[in-house]
């Protein structure tokens, strides 16, 4: 992270924001004291669509059936 005078952020401000457009972060500072932070943004978040794989698969009726010994078996340690 890069600390940069407000003077100089002046200046340069367009150079300033393509860096943080590519990702980095630039501290600004006033007398040499940091005062601000330019960082990139967060694109929002798309809402979850509900419902997308609707048909596309099938939970078994014994889904939640207990499991056979052999496989339990295997979980066990020690055994």
């Amino acid at each position: 992270m890069r600390t940069v005078n407000i003077h100089e952020a002046k200046t340069h401000l367009s150079r300033l924001v393509d860096q943080v457009a590519s990702g980095e972060e630039i501290v600004l500072a006033k007398a040499g004291k940091p005062v601000a932070r330019l960082v990139p943004l967060v694109p929002p978040r798309q809402p979850r669509k509900l419902g997308v794989l609707a048909g596309r698969f099938r939970v078994p009726d014994d889904f939640d059936a207990p499991l056979p010994e052999e496989v339990v078996g295997s979980f066990e340690v020690g055994g």
